[in-house]
């Protein structure tokens, strides 16, 4: 169980809201794209109304660090079927690359490994309101900064990779890296990425140098906040938007 998982709710009612234009949203969207049962009619790029003011912000932010750099989002809301659907795919996909067979006995160590590595990153797809996973609340975004032209930048690692180039510091603590200039680089993004989220209210997930959070679980372990303020969101109940 992570450490923020056991942090009680207190849901504020707070719709969710459509991420606007001016924020870059990558399409078309990663998930909906393999399959993902969202539902008719549901779109991903949605966020709880104070989170999309806290990205509007955090967008103003960078542009005045660097204008020639906008925020790309890359996911937001994710319902907790989606979560268990990506969770499946993406250990079916780490066998594939690992040349395990899920089934066979013979593999069985090295595929309990590789799905604890998986859950590193995945949240598990729990129905219980005591300890939803972060994007099914509305209040966690995937994202990356971008051209202006909205082409996505070379951060060192894909967005959902497994394994340990995902977490937010790696090219900085890793002596064997940061002399290489374009290691430096990527480190320098990743850096203003944290900066400029941060600077506007956003926590960073530990191991996921695109993963931030406002208002669940994770925001709340990490600012010593008695209670997170978003839970899991019911897209209908939930939403002032129509589709």
């Amino acid at each position: 169980m992570r450490p923020w998982c056991k942090w009680p709710i207190l849901d504020c009612g707070e719709s969710l809201e459509q991420i606007p234009g001016t924020i870059k949203c990558l399409k078309p969207h990663p998930y909906y794209s393999l399959g993902a049962p969202y539902g008719e009619g549901f779109d991903p790029f949605r966020l709880r109304k104070e989170v999309v003011r806290l990205l509007l912000s955090a967008q103003e932010y960078l542009h005045k660090k660097n204008p020639e750099f906008r925020l790309a989002i890359f996911d937001a809301w994710r319902p907790i079927n989606v979560q268990a659907f990506m969770v499946e795919y993406v250990i079916n996909q780490e066998c594939i690359a690992r040349g395990l067979d899920r089934q066979a006995k013979s593999d069985s160590v090295e595929v309990m490994k590789m799905i604890k590595e998986v859950n590193r990153f995945w949240a598990p797809p729990s129905f219980d309101p005591s300890m939803p996973p972060p994007h099914s609340t509305g209040g966690a975004v995937d994202l990356t900064l971008s051209s202006l032209e909205g082409l996505p930048l070379k951060m060192g690692g894909e967005i959902d990779a497994i394994g340990e180039i995902s977490h937010p510091n790696y090219y900085s603590s890793n002596n064997s890296l940061v002399f290489d200039p374009e290691h430096v680089t990527w480190n320098k993004r990743r850096c203003l990425l944290s900066e400029v989220m941060i600077a506007n209210g956003f926590v960073q997930h530990p191991n996921e140098w695109w993963h931030f959070s406002y208002g669940d679980q994770l925001w709340a372990w990490k600012k010593n906040i008695s209670k997170a303020i978003y839970g899991a969101c019911n897209p209908i109940e939930r939403s002032s938007v129509t589709l």
